[in-house]
């Protein structure tokens, strides 16, 4: 087991999560997504980084410039020319500021006294601008354990990618809350814990986006002889302890790895060395159709650019990572090689053409002599960094957990002053009139309380997206458990059975409900009638004469004798095994009994009935 304390591990996160506003933060624009069929046009657009007010670049966006790149934008009447980046930005949505001001204070922050906008270069092609807009709100907040938030920042999320360079602008410029903590946490699993905890408070506003990719966590790790890495785009909070505990397997590799460069006395020759001739017959596909091969020699790095350093990555992956910033698909080494095409006696020849000996790796690119060349460099630098351990980079999670070079860690000249929006006074009145609401855990306490509802259920019902249907139906009348059962257990067993229980309006849920307590129906009628709802979702009437109408077809009322009838006949057909079970048979007769009313009547009904019926047969 990995003794995470003895390593050093520091690790803070940053969670990145988006607003449910009507409008987006620099544009009155709706935040709502579309499909991309819906695109009224699209445009193209090349970025290029700016100095910033010393006159320096950014090195994470000298990085992305390394290829020019044309970035194709798809654009929606939903959208304005904000969002195109030709006309200047509104003010900052006061709706979006108030959010953030009221997570500022439900984690006991302190509110900055102007909120000054400030753009952040971004040229990845992810906003049409080449930058993004962000402003600090608020400083210094405390989480359990110990740990605290730093800071907690408003900006406009980036736009969408579709595929490749191409961009979808529903997304850019919907309202977004940047929390970033301390590295105040030591394991995995605090990691997992405090992201869980901000979460939580998070959705307990009521009042942030739901669903896959409206929040995203950015991870720094380090340990004590290693760098501090960025890790993009974590999405699943499951993923976030084994996104941790493989960065630090992937540190402790590296560093490794650099020992026994620095024990062999390794070196990298920085001649990079034309080998086309040598592939001019290869068989290997990828070599055939390049322009040229360019090949780059690590003196005593033979088994170390094979080996791994995370579950699926070697050192190799990492260099093959920073040649793709010159647009080569990657690199070929003689760790790994003979394959891919490329055989033994060609590597043979290879070894001898750049006078490697047997402790030395040979890393061959293929491409045009442009890109080549700039990939050979791009291995060269970071064959170099292996001889210090840990690079501090940005980096982007890969499925299941490890992770793959980004760019370089963003310095301070990423950061230049926006001038076209005018700072916002947080005065005392308008942080004194910031109501903290209810946290999700106090409230699932409370249904648990108020409610009876048994603690798993509570807390289901309070953290899931119903919440506030559930609430609404309990103000009602409608009972707590039969909302709450309703829907978490039966609308997700209908849409695992196929049923498309999203067609169903929320009115229509509530309505229904209502007409069950009002006995209606029966509650076992529920499933059926959801399901004829969804169904015929889209259909003419209002809500209650869409549920009466359901009923009507599926439930239709049966009078108290039908009942005694039904069940007197049942038990007639079936006296045989009435009488050989005796009150044993209720079970089994009821659901014979339950699957001819269809649910037109409540079991607890139906099962008075059958008992009366069983005793008087057996008596």
């Amino acid at each position: 087991m990995t003794d995470y304390e003895k390593l050093g591990l520091k690790a803070g996160i940053e969670i990145h999560q988006q607003l449910d506003t009507a409008e987006k933060l620099f544009c009155r624009c709706p935040t709502r997504l579309r499909d991309i069929s819906e695109r009224t046009g699209e445009f193209y657009r090349y970025l290029r980084a700016t100095e910033s007010e010393l006159g320096e670049i950014d090195q994470a966006a000298r990085e992305e410039m390394k290829l020019v790149r044309k970035f194709c934008y798809y654009t929606y009447d939903s959208v304005c020319l904000a969002e195109h980046d030709e006309e200047p930005p509104t003010p900052m949505n006061p709706e979006a500021l108030d959010v953030c001001l009221t997570l500022a204070k439900m984690l006991d922050m302190t509110p900055v006294e102007q909120v000054h906008t400030m753009r952040k270069l971004v040229i990845d092609g992810s906003n049409t601008s080449g930058f993004q807009r962000t402003a600090l709100v608020a400083l210094s907040g405390a989480l359990p354990g110990g740990c605290q938030v730093e800071t907690i920042c408003l900006e406009e999320e980036a736009a969408q990618r579709v595929e490749g360079e191409t961009f979808s602008l529903d997304r850019l410029g919907i309202p977004l809350v940047e929390i970033t903590t301390t590295p105040c946490m030591h394991t995995p699993e605090a990691v997992q814990e405090v992201a869980a905890h901000i979460g939580m408070v998070l959705r307990s506003t009521g009042r942030v986006k739901r669903g896959l990719g409206t929040i995203r966590q950015d991870i720094n790790v380090s340990i004590a002889d290693g760098a501090r890495v960025e890790i993009k785009g974590v999405q699943e909070l499951a993923l976030i302890a084994e996104v941790v505990r493989r960065e630090v397997e992937r540190q402790v590799a590296l560093i490794a790895i650099a020992d026994e460069l620095r024990e062999r006395d390794a070196r990298v020759d920085h001649t990079v060395i034309d080998a086309t001739a040598l592939f001019a017959d290869t068989k290997s596909a990828i070599l055939k159709k390049a322009k040229v091969v360019l090949a780059v020699r690590l003196s005593g790095f033979a088994g170390l650019v094979g080996r791994e350093i995370q579950p699926g990555r070697r050192l190799g992956s990492e260099m093959s990572d920073y040649a793709k910033k010159c647009g080569v698909g990657g690199i070929f080494h003689t760790d790994e090689l003979p394959a891919y095409g490329v055989t033994a006696d060609e590597v043979a020849r290879l070894r001898e053409f750049v006078s490697a000996a047997e402790e030395d790796c040979v890393v061959i690119v293929a491409a045009s002599r442009e890109r080549a060349g700039c990939a050979a460099e791009q291995v060269i630098l970071r064959a170099e960094m292996a001889f210090s351990g840990v690079p501090e980079e940005t980096r982007k999670m890969l499925e299941e957990g490890s992770s793959a070079y980004m760019r370089p860690l963003p310095g301070a000249a990423r950061m230049y002053p926006e001038t076209d929006v005018f700072p916002v006074v947080i005065d005392e009145e308008l942080w004194g009139g910031i109501e903290i609401p209810e946290l999700l855990t106090d409230r699932a306490a409370r249904f648990v309380r108020e409610f009876g509802l048994d603690e798993a259920l509570a807390r289901q019902v309070a953290f899931s997206e119903r919440l506030a249907l559930f609430e609404e139906a309990v103000a009602a009348g409608v009972r707590p458990t039969l909302a709450a059962r309703t829907l978490l257990a039966t609308c997700r067993e209908l849409a695992r059975d196929g049923v498309d229980i999203d067609r169903v309006s929320e009115e229509e849920i509530l309505t229904l409900l209502s007409a069950i307590e009002a006995g209606k129906a029966a509650k076992e009628a529920i499933p059926d009638l959801l399901t004829e709802l969804a169904r015929t979702a889209g259909g003419a009437g209002t809500p209650r004469e869409r549920v009466d109408a359901a009923i009507g077809k599926m439930a239709p009322a049966v009078s108290g004798a039908d009942v005694e009838a039904i069940v007197r006949r049942i038990v007639t057909e079936r006296e045989a095994f009435a009488r050989e079970k005796g009150m044993g048979a209720l079970g089994p007769l009821m659901g014979v009994v339950m699957q001819e009313l269809r649910g037109s009547v409540d079991g607890k009904v139906v099962s008075e009935a059958l008992r009366r019926e069983l005793k008087q047969l057996l008596s």
